[in-house]
């Protein structure tokens, strides 16, 4: 599990919330995958991410939860689909009020760069970012389907 403490920087562009030097995790079909994950996985599986946001409390009316869901709700959620991410579905953590989760589907690791790179310079997220400016904490899952899933 990766814990990724989203600052000042990732707000700026920065960072995307990978840490620098890092090998990407892997995810997606079999056939991309190394031998110690492949066994269990299908050959047609995509590329899934749960990200799990966790927002700090508002100040003075400003960021939070609210905050975030709003952002989702008017155009987040969007921006990614428009660059080629399916949005599987956003839920709301009832064990934790300030945590918001959700699930992206991708063709594989190689089009889940080319999704955040292509969200990451959209200025319609950044102007986005700017509007909703919320302090976060991040957790988040790289996952390939198996071979026995009714989801592929």
């Amino acid at each position: 599990m990766r814990k990724i403490l989203i600052t000042f920087f990732m707000a700026c562009g920065l960072i995307t919330g990978a840490n620098a030097g890092e090998a990407p995790q892997p995810c997606g079909p079999a056939g991309q995958l190394a031998e110690e994950f492949a066994a269990n996985v299908d050959a047609n599986a995509r590329c899934f991410e749960l990200r799990m946001y966790t927002a700090e409390p508002a100040v003075d009316g400003e960021g939070g939860i609210d905050s975030l869901h709003q952002r989702f709700r008017e155009e987040e959620v969007a921006i990614f689909e428009k660059h080629g991410a399916e949005i599987v579905a956003v839920w709301q953590r009832l064990d934790d009020p300030n945590t918001l989760v959700w699930m992206l589907a991708y063709r594989d690791r190689a089009h889940r760069q080319e999704v955040w790179a292509a969200f990451a310079a959209d200025p319609a997220w950044h102007a986005l970012r700017e509007k909703y400016p919320v302090p976060l904490t991040i957790e988040a899952y790289m996952m390939s389907t198996t071979d026995y899933s009714n989801l592929k």
